[in-house]
């Protein structure tokens, strides 16, 4: 039994979140920068099969796509080449970064470390792996 990935897709760095193998619980794994990204998920999906990768789907105030959306459309084609078999699913990720500063900031972390941008990704894409969980229960 497979899990579930998802990535918080930024030009700079990409914040991932995995679920257990029973597809309960959705925890932050890393953050890495997004020119290893790739190798990373090949990487992990050699010691862990994934059955899914939730990728979020940027979108601006007005509906429209976000404007890295073709980058995250070219790296989906990648990722399917690495996974062939693990399917590929979007979510809204509308606000993810936002609410990750809010989460951190009522855990009660000191200044340094409401200012880690890693962490923020991070914990996106956890918000989006909760997410994606929650509308296939």
């Amino acid at each position: 039994m497979g899990r579930i990935m998802s990535i918080d897709y930024g030009t700079k760095r990409c914040g991932i979140a995995v679920s257990d193998p029973l597809k309960i619980i959705a925890s932050g794994l890393d953050t890495v920068s997004t020119p290893s990204l790739l190798d990373f998920i090949a990487k992990y999906s050699k010691e862990e099969p994934i059955d899914c990768i939730v990728v979020g789907q940027p979108f601006t105030k007005n509906n429209e796509p976000g404007k890295i959306e073709h980058l995250i459309v070219g790296f989906i084609r990648k990722v399917k080449e690495i996974c062939p078999d693990a399917s590929i699913e979007r979510v809204d990720e509308r606000f993810t970064s936002k609410d990750a500063v809010q989460i951190i900031r009522q855990s009660g972390a000191k200044k340094k470390k409401r200012q880690d941008k890693g962490l923020v990704d991070k914990i996106s894409a956890t918000l989006i792996l909760q997410d994606y969980m929650e509308s296939i229960r």
